[in-house]
């Protein structure tokens, strides 16, 4: 095999606001022999997710942050093109993390092989993969929603919001969505079946859930937090569960980050609000692609993803989660199979 070069991106700096182009260094370096019990995988589709901006803090989290000088982590799906490993053939698909960059040496235990031939490779870093996981436990496990009661969802038209509406309807409830934009909104009730859907950048939310829940919110699947987690919270029925997934809104706070105001509602509608991190379901995974594959096979959910091509322009789309401007599952395109 002639000598192969990796680019990748290096976290060099912890972002301060926003991430910048110059927290990274864009390197290439030569691509080493996987050694026994490895596999060397060209990297294909790389998931970006809300969850990254987190990884690159030097806080307590439920993952370590990345290391300064290290590559930046990110889960993806490539094509083994070596294998050291009886496990794991060349010409494999598989999943796991990757990180951002064209090629990764993992250990063949901590990739999962995927079928190409049963849905778009993207799909496997969408609905039936980590989004789909977080959605599915998410709400069935955290809020175990009822037939008959409301959910509402913000951050409907992302990558698990819209999943989480669509098991919500299927599940037998009435289901809002919080997008940013009338096509997002558009699409969730016109294309997802929503049954309303509030638009934050040009609706007052506060009036419009008033609207659209006369009988308050059973359900809330929180991915943004901030204000609208106020206002949701201040709009609960009685024995209302709260899934804490992310607080997108909140991530690039340099100071002052907006918690809760109105937490005592918890307690005036014996409510309860659970934060869940989708890594502690892993043994259960089986679980929800059976049931999400099965759902999409009765034509009853669909997924969408907002693909972007080439490795160098990481920084720039990353930002496109933190300003609304994805529409469906971020992916980003390395390489062709």
């Amino acid at each position: 095999m002639e000598p192969l070069y990796n680019r990748q991106f290096k976290l060099i700096a912890r972002p301060v606001g926003s991430v910048k182009r110059s927290d990274f260094e864009f390197v290439t370096l030569p691509v080493a022999e996987p050694e026994p019990g490895q596999v060397l995988v060209k990297v294909l589709y790389i998931s970006l997710d809300p969850a990254m901006r987190g990884w690159m803090s030097e806080v307590r989290s439920y993952m370590p942050p990345i290391g300064l000088g290290e590559v930046m982590r990110a889960g993806g799906i490539g094509q083994v093109i070596a294998s050291n490993d009886t496990k794991l053939a060349v010409g494999d698909m598989v999943t796991g993390m990757t990180g951002v960059q064209e090629y990764v040496i993992a250990q063949a235990k901590a990739m999962t092989k995927v079928n190409a031939q049963l849905a778009p490779l993207p799909r496997y870093l969408s609905a039936l993969g980590s989004p789909g996981f977080t959605a599915y436990f998410g709400l069935l496990d955290i809020c175990q929603p009822q037939a008959g009661e409301t959910v509402v969802v913000s951050g409907a038209a992302g990558a698990v919001g819209a999943i989480v509406g669509q098991i919500a309807k299927i599940k037998g409830c009435r289901v809002v969505g919080i997008a940013g934009g009338p096509d997002k909104c558009r699409y969730l009730v016109e294309e997802l079946g929503f049954d309303a859907a509030v638009d934050y950048k040009n609706e007052d939310v506060r009036q419009a859930l008033k609207q659209h829940c006369p009988q308050r919110i059973d359900v809330y699947f929180d991915n943004v937090g901030g204000e609208i987690l106020d206002i949701v919270l201040a709009q609960l029925a009685r024995k209302a569960r709260i899934s804490i997934c992310g607080a997108i809104s909140q991530y690039n706070q340099i100071e002052n980050m907006q918690g809760p105001k109105n937490y005592m509602s918890l307690l005036v509608n014996r409510a309860r609000m659970e934060g869940f991190v989708v890594f502690d379901y892993a043994p259960r995974y089986g679980e929800a692609i059976k049931a999400i594959a099965g759902w999409m096979a009765e034509g009853k959910l669909k997924t969408r993803e907002d693909i972007v091509e080439g490795l160098e322009t990481f920084p720039e789309t990353l930002l496109k989660l933190f300003r609304g401007e994805n529409f469906g599952k971020l992916v980003l395109k390395v390489a062709d199979a």
